[in-house]
């Protein structure tokens, strides 16, 4: 079985470029225009695709957690007021599409409960991600595979036996497994990106990607160097912008010297098979005073 799937007109797996995701999620703050200057953005750096979230509040916010006061932008409101102030709608929903259409790069969303993937099923989008908070939800992976849609898998906070859980229930026809660790912003000492080959051994027909919260661009280039065929990080206008996954997130400059960086890696990994260069001969005749040949 080639470690490989189809993503629209993109083939993503080994011997494929990295597929860039720009994850928008919730850093648009529910304002359709921001999320219009962040898939501008994304088209900019060269992005393959942007990604949001997609929550049913009443549904994924835990009860406990519901009436808890949060101070947001829109004043000092419950939790799950916020949780819809940050949702948006069909209408807002056909609009991005619509939007990145004209901007010609894909778009897709995390599906957090059910009715979300319901929901998107209004839509065209090539694939729905499961993100590391729902990998245990065997229910909501179930429903989302039921839609015959690519499925991509994010592993955070999680065990390895949990992953082989939420592995099986997907099944790994169509399924692209992303190393990553839930925490915002992660660590150097905790990113474990060794992981990348881990999963690449332990799960040999699923393509491997990397979703990074790290500060910096560095560690998601060299994910790509192990072997991740996919890497996703967040896309902010401004880290200073409220909202919890802004610290974590890439700037547009920073977002398009990852995207670089992640290209210059994999000119640089080759084919492993030593060679004398063209461009080295010179140097051979100028500076090699013993010829064994």
């Amino acid at each position: 079985m080639t470690r490989e799937i189809k993503l629209g007109d993109r083939l993503v797996g080994d011997g494929h470029p990295a597929f860039v995701i720009a994850e928008i999620g919730i850093n648009h703050n529910g304002d359709l225009e921001i999320a219009k200057q962040m898939i501008d953005a994304a088209v900019h750096a060269g992005a393959d695709a942007v990604k949001f979230q997609k929550r049913t509040p009443e549904v994924c916010t835990p009860p406990e957690q519901q009436k808890q006061m949060r101070e947001t932008p829109w004043g000092y409101i419950t939790y799950l007021e916020y949780r819809y102030k940050v949702e948006f709608n069909e209408e807002q929903y056909r609009e991005i599409d619509r939007y990145c259409k004209e901007k010609g790069i894909m778009w897709m969303v995390s599906v957090w409960d059910e009715p979300s993937v319901d929901f998107m099923e209004k839509f065209d989008t090539p694939a729905y991600k499961i993100p590391s908070a729902s990998l245990t939800d065997h229910k909501l992976i179930q429903h989302a595979r039921a839609t015959g849609k690519p499925l991509i898998l994010s592993s955070g906070m999680s065990t390895m036996e949990q992953i082989h859980k939420g592995v099986k229930i997907a099944g790994e026809k169509d399924l692209v497994l992303m190393h990553c660790t839930s925490t915002y912003p992660c660590e150097p000492e905790e990113l474990n990106l060794r992981m990348v080959e881990t999963l690449r051994r332990e799960f040999k027909n699923v393509p491997i990607g990397y979703s990074g919260h790290e500060v910096g661009l560095v560690p998601s280039a060299v994910a790509v160097a192990l072997g991740a065929c996919m890497v996703e990080r967040h896309l902010t206008l401004d880290r200073a912008m409220w909202g919890s996954d802004q610290a974590a997130s890439v700037e547009p400059g920073g977002f398009e010297r990852l995207v670089k960086y992640i290209r210059v890696s994999e000119a640089s990994l080759g084919d492993g098979v030593k060679r004398v260069y063209e461009s080295e001969k010179p140097s051979m005749k100028k500076l090699r005073r013993v010829n064994d040949e």
